[in-house]
């Protein structure tokens, strides 16, 4: 859970609306992972890490990537700034606007992340 200082300073939890409708409107369209062009299962969710106990997002999951970073000015709730993603790739990625390279998507197991 987000702490409340987080979810008020986070432009993406601004117009929370908005950004369901985007991730809606992504998981419609079912496009692949903009990152490493692989198929996205949209119906994962979260996981529980065996060795801890802990539920985390599947690797594989589906994420809302902003093409331009929020860190660097990119606006989280304007449609054309987003494309779908896998969260590992996207996690990979991190705020850079780079694409990942091919031998950095190996896929991990849920709980070795």
């Amino acid at each position: 859970m987000l702490g409340a200082q987080t979810m008020a300073t986070n432009p993406r939890y601004s117009n929370g609306a908005r950004r369901r409708s985007i991730r809606a409107r992504w998981r419609a369209i079912g496009d692949p992972c903009h990152i490493c062009g692989k198929p996205i299962d949209y119906s994962l969710g979260m996981v529980t890490d065996p060795r801890t106990g802990r539920r985390k997002p599947h690797p594989m999951s589906f994420v809302v990537d902003e093409i331009v970073p929020v860190s660097q000015g990119g606006d989280p709730l304007d449609f054309a700034n987003t494309r779908p993603a896998h969260w590992i790739c996207n996690a990979r990625r991190g705020d850079g606007t780079r694409r990942a390279k091919p031998q950095q998507l190996a896929l991990p197991q849920p709980w070795e992340l």
